[in-house]
């Protein structure tokens, strides 16, 4: 395949856990927020639930994704929450101005207690 980004997309309850790897540049978000869209339109998600762990690298393309789902969360009457920031995709997070609306949690399991939910693994 070669691209430098891949996704594992799970639904837990009406969250919507969607976890990136790599980077996430112009290419691959619109490729990731295609891929999160089509889960979240076939599930009865409310929620999205974003674990950036393995996300190596972000630019403003990963921000445009993410204000993206943010406002299709919104719409459904639901919440996202980002998990697992590196320092630079945080810092990143905080000049955006996205700290402003997005909610972040330290861990995923915290993240999804945040949104009313449990990982029932």
């Amino acid at each position: 395949m070669g691209l430098k980004t891949d996704i594992k997309l799970n639904v837990h309850g009406r969250v919507l856990v969607a976890a990136p790897t790599g980077e996430l540049d112009h290419y691959r978000a619109e490729r990731l927020r295609a891929q999160i869209d089509s889960m979240f339109e076939k599930s009865s998600c409310r929620h999205i639930l974003l674990d950036m762990g393995d996300v190596s690298f972000m630019d403003s393309s990963g921000i445009g994704m993410i204000i993206g789902r943010y406002k299709k969360a919104e719409m459904s009457g639901g919440r996202i929450v980002i998990a697992n920031m590196s320092e630079p995709i945080s810092r990143l997070f905080d000049v955006s101005g996205l700290s402003k609306i997005v909610s972040r949690a330290e861990t995923a399991q915290t993240a999804m207690h945040m949104l009313g939910g449990a990982f029932n693994e």
